[in-house]
């Protein structure tokens, strides 16, 4: 595969996706988080209901690289069952990488869910190497996993939610010691953090393709719409093959930029 293409000259997804440190830009009370997207130019962040048909080679390697970046990776409930996430690191190279950059080799794998229903047989929780922790404002536990998994509890969120992600994140990292987060949606949850101001930078891969229709969410999704709109500057932009791919910082998040 040919490299990303930025004004700095090419580069390889893992040059990309190396050093970012995020878990240094951290605030005090929470973990750094940022989301990692795919979409349309259109705008749809599925096609058929997945991901898969949208991003090309350099968006699926670009993808894995992120996942060496991060304490925890979060995703939520309905993205979990629907792309079928199992071990989140599986190959063994991209696990050395995340120890030399001073991280776990296996990151914590964060399941958001307001009810815990339809998770038991998540090929996530049949890997015994991935700890996980299930996000959630429900009582009860699920069934036996061979995966290690811990309960993040929460309360029912001030809007209305299942769960109060706020707090999520503050036990995240007083409790487990988590400093940043790679998010991969789906909508929804990205939307209910960008509600509550916990997201602090976007990763977007942007496919050359057009999918129209009103079934496909975008990559922000709600019954509503954010009470501000999120402005975000541009980091930087790579190419490769028509596809875009683009790190925005969220304004509110101040700290400069230790990455690529």
């Amino acid at each position: 595969m040919n490299g990303l293409v930025g004004r700095s000259g090419p580069l390889t997804p893992d040059e990309a996706a190396s050093g970012l440190r995020l878990g240094d830009l951290a605030p005090s009370d929470r973990p750094y988080l940022v989301l990692n997207m795919v979409a349309t130019l259109d705008g749809k962040a599925s096609l058929g209901g997945r991901t898969a048909g949208i991003g090309g080679r350099a968006d699926r390697e670009l993808f894995h690289q992120l996942r060496t970046q991060a304490d925890a990776v979060m995703a939520g409930a309905g993205t979990v069952r629907t792309e079928r996430y199992g071990r989140m690191v599986r190959d063994p190279a991209r696990r050395e990488k995340r120890r030399r950059e001073g991280l776990a080799p296996d990151p914590l794998a964060c399941v958001v869910s307001g009810s815990l229903a339809g998770l038991d047989d998540l090929p996530l929780l049949a890997a015994a190497e991935q700890p996980v922790a299930l996000v959630t404002g429900a009582e009860g536990e699920i069934g036996p996993t061979q995966a290690s998994v811990r309960y993040v509890r929460t309360p029912r969120d001030r809007a209305g939610g299942t769960v109060d992600l706020a707090s999520a994140l503050r036990t995240l990292r007083t409790e487990h010691g988590i400093r940043s987060v790679l998010c991969e949606g789906g909508p929804t949850l990205n939307s209910e953090l960008l509600r509550a101001g916990l997201v602090d930078e976007l990763f977007l891969s942007v496919a050359p393709m057009l999918v129209g229709g009103a079934a496909a969410l975008t990559i922000v999704a709600g019954a509503a719409a954010l009470p501000e709109p999120a402005e975000l500057e541009l980091v930087w932009v790579l190419e490769h093959e028509g596809e875009l791919y683009l790190r925005l910082r969220v304004r509110h998040a101040g700290p400069p930029d230790h990455g690529s």
